[in-house]
């Protein structure tokens, strides 16, 4: 069963998560050092993590790696691969149930760290935290399947064979900030639980939350060297962890842009190495939800309005395109500007807001420069300016009569942006649907089983979902991961994405009959 989310209905539940980000207020602006072969490690440069809801507000001050330190890190990464891959499945199974008991104990004081650190209201930050939990449970059942993998096929020869599992070595874990514990965590957990090593560079905006979750990690008994926290600048650190020999693979989630650099530069062979870099790489979307003639129109408002203005349209998965059918066009325009007319903007820290701010200034300034387009390519029917308050705060916008042509139709804004597209006929929006570079999520309303058949062979995504919002997937129900310039399809979540993280080795023992006297 995936860990339940809350809706802070219960009194007890809302005093809890209040009492937690109080605590978390009470240690702002703490210093947070690397952490390199179980040693705190400060440095003269740090990273300012601020509130995006108070930007004077710092959260933490965390200590900004140098080239030497992640050389360091990859140094003790390699040492303690030695000791780790030999390691047996069940225990490092069990540091990851051991790892996710630990954080549902401590499950408002990660809420409250995300509601201050990346802005996501409480029920956002609630899911994340039950995804994370989700994830550790979900990868140490999937790393005992792989202690014991199916038996092969009998041989016609004299002899006996296996197949087993073997990590990879000392990888690269880069994750985003958009799910500061759930993927950070799934992304570091699934490495280290098949027996590889890693060196963990945060993003910048969520490198709190990373540290929380290492020092926890080591409270329970990780080995040194295992996980090395290297915050640090992605054109710099990262991209010295990506190209060094010593790296073994790269686990990447975030931008199209920044998954291709990596892939690049992971393909070239320095001196030494003696390996074809494996990349997991799950990157960018523009995704849509198509509204059929026949679909049952509240529900689609709604599935629209939770996909496009959760946490503020910063997903991957969010949809960013409804392709409605000409024929109930203007109705469903209606209701979804009245719709997104209800939702609270605000800061999250208040347990009645819908809508948070954006992560930072430079995205601020994109979605800005987005609804400037906006305005030149569609028909402003809800939203579109930035509220004047401190914070990175935009009304959720709507453009409809946007043409498919469009860049608000066809470029990742990762904000409350939504552009909303006349299609001609049910089989037309599909067409729309799937002229994108991206294949990450979909979704699809409509009653009528022969266009849900149609929609199953030919929209071309990792994840479509038939009459439901298209976020919100759920570990080990919904594997996740894209096609096309959405990533490698790498399934997180799902029952084969551990095998991302090993190389099977086949041994055959031939029978030797004794000739000693």
């Amino acid at each position: 069963m995936n860990e339940p989310i809350r809706a802070f209905r219960d009194p007890a539940e809302r005093a809890g998560m209040e009492a937690a980000l109080a605590r978390v207020r009470s240690i702002a602006g703490r210093r947070y050092p690397l952490v390199i072969d179980g040693q705190r490690i400060d440095g003269s440069q740090t990273i300012a993590s601020i509130n995006p809801a108070r930007p004077a507000d710092v959260i933490g001050d965390v200590v900004a790696a140098t080239l030497d330190d992640a050389s360091h890190a990859l140094d003790a990464a390699t040492r303690a691969f030695g000791v780790w891959s030999k390691t047996s499945f069940a225990e490092r199974s069990d540091l990851l149930v051991r790892a996710a008991a630990a954080i549902r104990r401590r499950k408002d004081e990660f809420n409250a760290l995300m509601v201050l650190e990346v802005g996501k209201t409480w029920i956002e930050a609630e899911a994340d935290t039950a995804e994370a939990i989700d994830f550790l449970e979900y990868y140490a059942r999937q790393a005992l399947a792989l202690a014991d993998p199916p038996p092969l096929i009998p041989s016609p020869l004299p002899e006996s064979n296996v197949l087993r599992y073997l990590p990879l070595g000392v990888g690269a874990i880069i994750p985003p900030w958009n799910f500061a514990l759930a993927i950070m965590a799934g992304m570091t957990c699934a490495a280290i639980v098949t027996g590889n090593t890693v060196v963990l560079k945060p993003s910048p905006d969520a490198a709190v939350v990373a540290a929380h979750f290492v020092d926890l990690l080591h409270e329970l008994g990780l080995p040194t060297g295992v996980v090395n926290f290297v915050p640090g600048d992605g054109p710099t650190v990262g991209e010295a962890i990506v190209t060094d020999p010593r790296t073994r693979f790269i686990s990447f989630t975030g931008s199209k842009a920044v998954g291709l650099r990596i892939n690049e530069l992971a393909a070239r062979t320095g001196p030494g190495q003696r390996w074809i870099k494996r990349v997991v790489a799950e990157m960018g979307g523009k995704d849509a939800i198509v509204v059929a003639d026949d679909a049952d129109i509240p529900a689609a408002v709604a599935g629209v309005i939770g996909s496009a203005f959760g946490f503020g349209g910063q997903k991957c998965s969010a949809c960013s395109r409804v392709i409605v059918d000409a024929r109930i066009y203007d109705r469903f325009v209606d209701l979804l500007r009245a719709g997104a007319q209800t939702l609270v903007v605000g800061d999250p820290a208040r347990p009645d807001v819908d809508l948070g701010p954006v992560i930072n200034e430079k995205a601020a300034q994109k979605i800005g420069s987005y609804i400037e387009i906006g305005e030149r390519e569609g028909r402003l029917v809800a939203g579109g300016k930035r509220l004047a308050e401190s914070g990175y705060f935009f009304e959720p916008t709507i453009f409809a009569d946007v043409l498919p042509s469009g860049r608000i139709a066809r470029e990742e804004i990762f904000g409350p942006v939504l552009a909303v597209i006349r299609a001609d006929d049910f089989e037309h929006a599909l067409a729309l649907a799937n002229d994108t570079e991206f294949g990450l999520t979909g979704s699809v309303y409509t009653s009528d089983p022969a266009r849900i058949r149609l929609a199953r062979e030919t929209f071309f995504v990792g994840n479509l979902y038939i009459n439901r919002k298209c976020t919100g997937a759920y570990v080990g129900v919904h594997p996740f991961g894209g096609f096309n310039m959405s990533g490698t399809d790498s399934k997180a979540g799902g029952y084969d994405y551990l095998l991302l993280f090993v190389q099977p080795q086949s041994i055959a023992e031939r029978t030797v009959t004794s000739t000693a006297v």
